[in-house]
């Protein structure tokens, strides 16, 4: 008989599928052409490469819901925009490693505590941890990081596949 071993955490079980989605955007991320970090679908959007490093950001807030008890986001500067492939890489997996020493690391009760997003003396909100996690963390990665397949698809870079293989795959 073959038993299962039932998740140790409330982090296990709600973070299961992070490992894919962090293997999944880091191959997005690694099919973006250097050549096209300025090449913009539309004037309101970001620029390749401003999307790409925004993708390996929103990996570090992660970190930041774990670790803090809030974000002012009027301390938050604008970063430069990358020159290369391997910066955005290299945010994302330094990023990718900070998460999960602070996920290793966090407890039940920090996980069901609330954040707070600030922007100087407004309250943006005030959730518990774990739905900002997936949020503004999780799914926001995955939102902008469908973002990228689609620019990479305008710019016939062959898409790796995410969920199940690709059109290209």
């Amino acid at each position: 008989m073959t038993t299962s071993t039932a998740p140790h955490s409330l982090s296990q079980i709600a973070f299961g599928d992070l490992e894919q989605e962090l293997a999944s955007t880091r191959r997005i991320l690694e099919r973006v052409p250097e050549e096209h970090f300025s090449w913009k679908p539309h004037e309101k959007s970001f620029a390749l490469g401003s999307l790409a490093q925004h993708v390996a950001n929103l990996v570090g807030w992660l970190s930041t819901i774990l670790t803090t008890e809030e974000l002012d986001l009027a301390g938050v500067g604008k970063s430069a925009p990358p020159t290369t492939r391997d910066e955005v890489l290299r945010t994302f997996d330094e990023n990718v490693s900070a998460v999960r020493q602070a996920l290793a690391q966090a407890e039940d009760a920090t996980l069901t505590g609330s954040w707070t997003l600030r922007h100087g003396d407004h309250v943006i909100f005030t959730l518990p941890r774990l739905a900002v996690l997936r949020t503004v963390g999780i799914s926001h990665i995955v939102h902008h990081r469908a973002q990228l397949t689609v620019y990479l698809r305008m710019l016939d870079v062959p898409v790796p596949g995410l969920y199940g293989p690709s059109a290209d795959d």
